[in-house]
């Protein structure tokens, strides 16, 4: 509620600063505050501006995969989320994930371990085996009811040194899926695995994930395209997917 007041005092300030001078046209709007937020950083880059028509005089800026808000002049920005106090709901994560949605047609699946309900909603977990937050989901998804799990490995080795090794291991070993929650949930190492040699996707993973603007795990897609990035529960895993 608090930062809901702010936005809603931020977005009033704007729009009675908005009617100062001569009005401008939207292209002409959106090239300032492009122009302007660059002084922020000569490198950033405004991919798209945008009037939100519910909140005169407020601005969507998309930098990155990001979203931000400014007023007309790009002299004041605001980072942060919008809520609707009424729905409950976060608008800007909403609209974030709309505009960052993946095409589940271009996912490689052959290169993914399965697991959970066969006939159930398909998510896609880009996966480190020494990541802790991803260890947390691994724990939830027994737990997890009607959704079919694809995991990518994708080991960080810049953070974990030992992750590509049990990736590999994981890949390559006869159950692949038992062999992940044994690393996952048992702490078991890549030696202790009985794997055999074979050529793995991890190469493929990786490039994979930085096309579609992924560099932390875990990160799941959705059946529709939706990313996200951390831990769900169990539960909130369900109502994520379901949505």
């Amino acid at each position: 509620m608090f930062r809901s007041t702010l936005f809603t005092l931020a977005m009033l300030a704007f729009s009675t600063s908005s009617l100062a001078g001569a009005p401008m046209d939207n292209d002409q709007v959106k090239a300032t505050i492009a122009k302007n937020l660059q002084r922020l950083s000569p490198q950033l880059v405004v991919r798209d501006v945008r009037p939100l028509d519910a909140f005169p005089g407020l601005y969507e800026v998309r930098i990155g995969d990001n979203i931000f808000y400014t007023d007309a002049s790009g002299d004041h920005m605001i980072s942060g989320h919008i809520f609707d106090t009424a729905a409950r709901s976060d608008i800007t994560q909403a609209r974030i994930e709309d505009l960052n949605r993946v095409d589940w047609k271009t996912l490689p699946l052959k290169n993914a371990i399965v697991s959970g309900d066969p006939k159930g909603k398909p998510v896609a977990v880009f996966t480190d085996p020494d990541c802790p937050f991803c260890r947390h989901l691994e724990k939830e998804m027994p737990n997890v009811k009607g959704v079919k799990v694809y995991t990518f490995l994708m080991p960080l080795e810049s953070i974990h040194k030992h992750a590509r090794g049990k990736a590999e291991a994981i890949w390559c070993a006869r159950d692949k899926h038992k062999a992940l929650q044994s690393v996952m949930l048992d702490d078991k190492q890549a030696a202790d695995l009985k794997s055999r040699d074979c050529k793995t996707p991890i190469d493929e993973n990786i490039a994979l994930a930085e096309s579609l603007g992924i560099n932390g795990t875990p990160t799941l897609i959705a059946g529709d395209g939706r990313k996200h990035a951390g831990s769900f529960t169990a539960e909130q895993l369900e109502a994520w997917v379901s949505q």
